[in-house]
């Protein structure tokens, strides 16, 4: 396994504890958005959105995102063709974040890929007995 690849496929949990506070250091005002798909009620990533990334979801009805790596407007699937057609925009309670309901267009959500193919949702790990253990999308824990 290459060394690029141990964070997004390796077994050992690294999670990034400081990501809040670098995405605060940026001097981009956003909120995290949750995102949902609104056939399986799978949640399958969590991105930041801005004032900007929110007006451009709602007039273009795709999920898009605030790159807080890239500093850049990030519309989900437009370099992949994997679209996220967005059905609604709820806010919460305290009105600091999002969730995005949506549609995939394309096969997956996730930038990372198994056997070239993307993955469905992000969320394609489980923490089990100190390691990461891969899991099918839509695994249930008994």
């Amino acid at each position: 396994m290459a060394v690029d690849n141990v964070l997004e496929e390796g077994t050992e949990i690294r999670l990034d504890f400081e990501k809040l506070s670098r995405v605060a250091n940026t001097g981009h005002f956003v909120i995290p958005a949750a995102v949902q798909d609104v056939d399986s009620r799978a949640v399958i990533l969590i991105g930041y959105v801005n004032k900007q990334a929110l007006d451009y979801a709602l007039e273009h009805r795709v999920a898009t995102f605030w790159s807080t790596s890239r500093n850049e407007l990030w519309i989900k699937g437009a370099t992949s063709g994997d679209m996220l057609d967005l059905i609604d925009v709820r806010v919460n309670c305290e009105q600091n974040s999002l969730l995005y309901m949506v549609r995939l267009r394309g096969e997956g959500s996730c930038h990372t890929k198994v056997d070239d193919r993307p993955r469905y949702g992000c969320y394609y790990r489980s923490i089990a007995n100190g390691k990461l253990e891969f899991v099918e999308p839509d695994t249930i824990p008994e």
